[in-house]
């Protein structure tokens, strides 16, 4: 069991243009998250009552974000790069509005379309089809704007028949494929991408890297995180390091991963004092 404390300081968490200053699409503001995780193993709801009610409850405190300063413009396509734990997907989520920050600022322009646990937004028991009606309103697009795209969103997937099966029935590469394509039916103005191109197929995978490239040239921006850094590199002009919820690097793609994976392939735990001020970013 994992929640977030309350948060200890003022929280700006907004999609209104007029916030956020001098064109940022996103801008966060010295922000950390911290989760609080049960260290106590309590076998039922009624142990659970009985320790709350006695105060014995006990959590051990994670910061996953540790006072992050991020900004980033209107149409920038950049990676997010760091080592398994390193706060990759938690910082994607406050961007996202997923979760809200435990210190410190979040704001947002523009209507975000993220990609980020697989499965995340669909209901297992309903068919392909309900689901790209779920996932459309939950994006904030209307059923005539999903009417309209719907054919066109079973297509891209190649899921043909299936759709209409409950997802429960799919394997992980075709819940991947139907995220994706209800995702991106619609030109974003941010897209969120957590590892989404990890479990797609050679067929399936070129056809997604082909409306990314679309949509950068279209002017949309992108944020992403994957382990495949040659897909990195092709897509994003600008990339963020992040180690143990610090950012540790901030500036052009090539420059932050050569230093990233030097640094990762020494394995060594403790953060390089060198490395610690930032690369500015163009």
């Amino acid at each position: 069991m994992s929640d977030t404390p309350p948060s200890t300081e003022p929280v700006s968490e907004t999609s209104d243009a007029a916030t956020t200053a001098d064109g940022y699409i996103v801008d966060l503001d010295h922000v950390s998250l911290c989760y609080r995780l049960a260290k106590q193993r309590i076998p039922s709801i009624k142990d659970y009552a009985i320790h709350w009610m006695r105060g014995a409850l006990v959590y051990e405190q994670l910061w996953a974000l540790k006072d992050v300063t991020l900004k980033i413009r209107r149409g920038e396509t950049v990676a997010i790069v760091g080592r398994n734990g390193a706060g990759k997907s938690t910082m994607l989520k406050v961007i996202s509005g997923v979760l809200k920050p435990t210190k410190g600022t979040a704001s947002r322009q523009g209507r975000i379309s993220p990609i980020l646990e697989l499965g995340t937004g669909f209901d297992f028991e309903l068919s392909g089809i309900e689901n790209i009606y779920l996932n459309g309103l939950l994006l904030g697009r209307s059923r005539k704007e999903i009417d309209e795209k719907v054919e066109d969103i079973i297509e891209f997937s190649g899921l043909n028949d299936f759709v209409r099966s409950p997802i429960r029935n799919y394997s992980s590469g075709m819940v991947a494929r139907l995220g994706f394509s209800i995702a991106t039916a619609w030109v974003p103005e941010v897209l969120v991408l957590d590892e989404a191109l990890s479990v797609g197929d050679n067929r399936f995978v070129p056809r997604c890297e082909e409306r990314l490239a679309r949509y950068r040239e279209a002017g949309s921006t992108l944020l992403m995180v994957s382990h495949n850094h040659a897909s990195l590199a092709e897509f994003c002009t600008r990339a963020i390091w992040l180690e143990q919820g610090q950012l540790l690097a901030d500036g052009p793609i090539h420059e932050v991963l050569a230093k990233y994976l030097d640094f990762a392939a020494h394995g060594d735990d403790d953060i390089p004092a060198q490395l610690t001020e930032q690369v500015t970013a163009p």
